[in-house]
């Protein structure tokens, strides 16, 4: 009777541990891998069509996401906390674009000593630890964009920038981008300033109305998010300097869109939300089964304007 006893003790305590961790995993609780994708934010469309990417992924290989962000794109505090929720529930994989990759860096770290593969997305992470980064080459689109600046503005005359931050990745490429193919290639354009609105159009419309007021000659201005352009765009028309002043932006949403029809602005970078958000939940898929993916996932970009906003290649591209 007494080893009955112990045997039936041991049977409760292994059940125990067993349904603790069904509790802690959601693989374990619902037969389905759980991938938690954690972007930058919400309040810009660009981050619905990137979810609309990665719901389309993760219908098509059968795993269950969860897709959240802070309010905006300067709380990387609420991030972490976001960062650190998702690894409790032990995921099969997580899916990252970091606000702040030095302040994620220690999440990051026990991520990889738990064996849960981190794929970057957007602006991804700058650390070894993700298995890829899914995103734009925003050096190379931000160069794109210096050089229809300088063709729209006759290649000499003073410019300024408009970034949503400086220590996200994209962020910092797409400052870095724009500002070294200026200073490689047009030695008679000057960019006079470069301020940080946090993605956010009502603080970026006062950067650069300041801009505007401190350097009246400037003949055109970066926007490096929708949130950028959009400040930007509002400065212009609240100063009356329609058609004085060139604003060049990136990505797309309504008001951007409705600009760039009407002439207001002259034209954008559009990325590929929607393919960043689904090469993030399949390389996480394929990270997660040991199957090889390449280090960078480039989703590509493209130069928009009046002339073919409307076209079978960009239109798909471009959401409001």
């Amino acid at each position: 009777m007494k080893k009955l006893g112990s045997l039936a003790l041991a049977i409760i305590l292994a059940m125990t541990v067993l349904a603790a961790c069904g509790n802690n995993n959601k693989e374990a609780s619902d037969g389905k891998m759980y991938i938690p994708v954690i972007s930058k934010g919400f309040q810009h469309q660009f981050w619905q069509a990137v979810k609309q990417g990665a719901e389309k992924a993760a219908k098509e290989f059968d795993v269950e996401i969860t897709f959240e962000g802070p309010e905006t794109e300067t709380q990387v505090d609420k991030q972490i906390e976001m960062l650190q929720a998702a690894l409790d529930k032990k995921p099969a994989a997580i899916a990252f674009a970091a606000l702040d990759s030095k302040a994620a860096t220690p999440l990051l770290e026990k991520a990889k000593s738990s064996n849960i593969p981190v794929i970057g997305f957007d602006s991804g992470v700058d650390s070894d630890i993700p298995i890829t980064t899914a995103a734009t080459d925003n050096i190379a689109a931000a160069g794109l964009a210096a050089e229809k600046m300088a063709e729209l503005i006759g290649g000499k005359g003073e410019v300024a920038l408009i970034v949503h931050d400086q220590t996200s990745r994209t962020g910092i490429d797409r400052r870095d981008g724009f500002k070294k193919r200026i200073e490689e290639k047009y030695p008679d354009i000057k960019i006079v300033d470069i301020q940080y609105g946090g993605g956010d159009h009502l603080k970026s419309t006062d950067l650069a109305k300041a801009i505007i007021q401190a350097h009246p000659d400037v003949k055109g201005f970066f926007g490096a998010n929708e949130g950028s352009a959009i400040g930007v765009l509002n400065a212009v028309t609240e100063l009356k300097k329609d058609g004085k002043i060139i604003i060049v932006g990136y990505d797309s949403g309504k008001q951007q869109l409705e600009a760039i029809r009407s002439g207001k602005m002259a034209g954008a970078i559009t990325q590929d939300p929607i393919g960043i958000g689904y090469w993030s939940v399949k390389a996480a898929v394929q990270a997660k089964k040991g199957e090889s993916v390449p280090k960078m996932i480039d989703t590509g970009f493209h130069w928009y304007d009046k002339t073919n906003i409307d076209s079978d290649e960009i239109k798909p591209l471009l959401y409001e």
